[in-house]
């Protein structure tokens, strides 16, 4: 493990991602990517009485089908990071309560489930674990319950704003076996540019997106085209377009290998999302369930994955407060 530059991490012994599991919600099965998940949801509930009841069994069972497509036995895994958007993380830690498995709740907003790989990678990289579990989840009402308007209000989202995935992605990270390997981590510093609307969620991200690229091409050396994709978390069709602007103003142009997972995951017109995704679930599980499977089949060789988040919740936007926004990287290769 080797400290480059100001903010990254060099991996010697490049943890392997050797499996993937991707569990979405009924409205993400009718999007573009669905043929790449594993389960799709006919419904929002899932059997659950509760939005977030059938979160926590999201995640569950998500975690639980990683494990079992891995080989391995949950007795093998010796930690698991993870986290989501509810108060006190409650979706993971109710869901993953009998999984007898050594637990880190962790949460970075919708940049968690990079944090959560960062973390896990440096733990197998010091020789501190073997294998670990990385997952979050995100559901759309439970989200828009808690930070924006209760459902039942049908209030009119305005074109800014992002539709939160209802999903849940994990990866299984291992100190050997098969598969891409992570070979570098940047994680972000907080950025708060003092935007406050918390409908536009890709404006305050953006900011946190360009600073961890820049320090990630500064400390590495590397430049866009060192990478056969670049993809962000969950900015949408605002924040990627504020991101493209802004890696302009360094001199560096990223459009024709960048991609963004919350424009990706749902069909902006036919599906009235109106900026995207957005949500801890949203780039894992697009990483979870289409780019593993690119990097497997090796039709991308380095991926670099930076998921962004909003450091906010409903009683700091009450209180009138900016959203500082964070972006952790990871660079993987198959």
């Amino acid at each position: 493990m080797t400290r480059i530059g100001k903010q990254t991490i060099g991996l010697d012994n490049r943890p392997v991602i050797i499996q993937t599991a991707s569990i979405v919600g009924p409205k993400e099965a009718q999007g573009p990517m669905a043929g790449y998940f594993d389960h799709c949801l006919e419904d929002e509930f899932w059997g659950e009485k509760t939005w977030e009841k059938a979160e926590s069994k999201i995640i569950k069972e998500t975690v639980n089908l990683a494990i079992s497509k891995s080989g391995i036995s949950s007795s093998a895994i010796d930690f698991c990071f993870a986290g989501d958007l509810l108060n006190q993380c409650i979706s993971s830690s109710f869901g993953l309560r009998d999984a007898n498995i050594p637990f880190f709740g962790i949460f970075g907003a919708c940049s968690t489930f990079v944090e959560s790989m960062t973390l896990g990678s440096i733990f197998i990289e010091s020789g501190a674990a073997n294998n670990v579990i990385c997952a979050t989840s995100s559901h759309f009402c439970s989200a828009e319950k808690q930070f924006r308007f209760p459902l039942e209000l049908g209030n009119q989202r305005p074109p800014t704003s992002q539709w939160t995935v209802t999903g849940s992605g994990c990866s299984i990270l291992s100190s050997s076996g098969e598969g891409p390997c992570i070979t570098h981590v940047t994680p972000g510093k907080i950025v708060d540019m003092g935007i406050k609307d918390a409908n536009n969620m890709g404006a305050a991200m953006a900011p946190a997106a360009f600073d961890t690229l820049m320090a990630h091409f500064e400390d590495t050396g590397r430049k866009p085209s060192d990478y056969d994709a670049i993809v962000t978390g969950d900015l949408g069709y605002i924040g990627k377009d504020i991101l493209e602007d802004l890696c302009k103003t360094k001199g560096y142009n990223i459009s024709h290998n960048y991609d963004d997972c919350g424009v990706l995951m749902f069909d902006k017109l036919e599906q009235d999302t109106h900026s995207g995704g957005s949500g801890c679930a949203c780039i894992a599980t697009i990483f979870s369930g289409y780019f593993y499977k690119q990097l497997q089949e090796r039709k991308i060789k380095k991926l670099l994955l930076i998921a962004t988040g909003a450091l906010m919740n409903s009683t700091s936007s009450q209180q009138g407060e900016s959203i500082p926004g964070i972006a952790h990287a990871i660079a993987i290769e198959s």
